[in-house]
């Protein structure tokens, strides 16, 4: 393949990072998924972005389901290859986009994961808090599924974006929207007491960066470096299975919406542009409620 594939990947990636303001982690996704698609344009000798025909796409979604791919792994491969040609549209790079005229499958209707009560005792129990680690640790867990905020908008969190006299935190949501999230007293004193100890003894004498949480090299935290706290957190509880930082997120509106709260509050909390994405979450209480009546209703 020629050059100009590698720089339009580059030029791509730096537009998703400062223009959109992506996580880097939806930064890695779209750079996996768009290399994938390289690999079969090398399969198929297209040696250019512009030589890539509908009918070469359609080739390649078909690649994609002999792997059996799931259809929300397909849909994300052509919601990708579809954004990326649009820049290079945007850029004249190429004059055609090849992905416009293909439909993206609808995903399968699957419920959130989300912890019960019970389970989040266990996870937060197996947190240890006699090390620096252990209280930043037990703190962002207490702030994730306390504000219920994502793990690109926790990574941002600076110490100048808490206010412990109101028990809220700036979020910096995506597309650069601001949203005020408020936290618990148990979230509250664990920040506290990592902010005023722990963090301090991170940073090790580096040259304060004014993030809230700091990683075991004095630096920011990273969206991975969360989900390996998290991953490490599970293997020492006595839960089975991996965590996600989305699941306490799900977790969070879950708990809210079974207690009582209602749905343009829980929309507001979680940041969501649309009323239907947050929506879902009353099926995951409809069917908890369905699994109690069954079990414990004498006629069920």
């Amino acid at each position: 393949m020629t050059g100009n594939v590698n720089v339009s990947l580059k030029l791509f990636i730096e537009y998703l990072q400062i223009e959109k303001n992506c996580s880097q982690y939806t930064v890695e996704h779209y750079h996996h998924d768009i290399l994938d698609f390289f690999d079969f344009m090398k399969e198929e000798a297209i040696h250019d972005l512009k030589e890539v025909q509908y009918s070469d796409v359609r080739i390649y979604l078909t690649k994609l389901y002999e792997k059996q791919l799931s259809r929300r792994t397909v849909a994300r491969r052509i919601s990708c290859l579809r954004s990326f040609y649009k820049f290079l549209m945007r850029e004249k790079l190429v004059e055609d986009n090849p992905m416009a005229l293909v439909s993206i499958p609808k995903a399968e209707k699957r419920l959130p994961d989300f912890f019960y009560e019970q389970e989040l005792e266990l996870l937060f129990n197996a947190c240890e808090t006699d090390t620096a680690l252990g209280k930043r640790n037990k703190a962002l867990l207490e702030l994730l599924y306390g504000t219920g905020i994502r793990v690109s908008e926790c990574c941002k969190i600076r110490l100048s974006d808490l206010d412990f006299y109101l028990s809220t935190v700036l979020v910096q949501g995506k597309g650069h929207k601001q949203r005020y999230v408020p936290f618990g007293s148990f979230a509250h004193d664990e920040l506290e007491g990592y902010i005023q100890t722990a963090r301090h003894e991170l940073l090790k004498g580096k040259e304060d960066h004014g993030f809230l949480f700091v990683n075991f090299r004095g630096g920011p935290l990273t969206d991975r470096g969360v989900r390996e706290i998290l991953n490490k957190m599970v293997e020492k509880s006595a839960l089975q299975g991996e965590i996600h930082p989305h699941k306490l997120r799900h977790s969070f509106a879950t708990h809210l919406l079974s207690n009582g709260a209602d749905l343009r509050t829980v929309q507001e909390l979680l940041g969501h542009a649309f009323l239907s994405s947050t929506q879902v979450y009353t099926h995951i209480t409809n069917e908890h409620l369905r699994r109690t009546y069954m079990s414990a209703h004498p006629r069920a």
